[in-house]
């Protein structure tokens, strides 16, 4: 049974911080680098970032230098540190296991995700 439960979204001005907490089911989390994804309206969903189990990162170009992605092995966690927040950051951001191609998305069981808006 996979289990992914996203939360800490919210509204907050640009220039802002928000910090996102992902718990997932250990069956997904503990052999899985994961990884954050957003979807803002009208758009594709698509990747933010990822970590592997070993904790190296990766991020998307857009998010580079202003998000960090985080994980708690002891408690199947994974977050998202997002600084500097702009208007285009706005989204409804969700955490997975890192899925590489996009056309694969579908395919895969997703949480309700949490509500990121970045007001001007």
């Amino acid at each position: 049974h996979v289990h992914l439960v996203e939360s800490g979204g919210g509204l907050v001005q640009a220039g802002g911080s928000l910090r996102l907490s992902c718990a997932a089911s250990r069956n997904i989390f503990s052999i899985n680098t994961m990884g954050w994804y957003r979807q803002a309206p009208g758009k594709q969903r698509e990747f933010v970032a990822l970590i592997t189990t070993s904790g190296s990162t990766s991020y998307a170009d857009s998010v580079k230098g202003r998000f960090t992605i985080s994980r708690d092995n002891a408690n199947n966690t994974v977050y998202l540190q997002m600084n500097s927040l702009k208007p285009e950051d706005t989204a409804v951001y969700y955490c997975n296991k890192f899925i590489l191609r996009s056309s694969d998305y579908v395919r895969n069981y997703w949480g309700q995700g949490t509500q990121v808006t970045v007001s001007s």
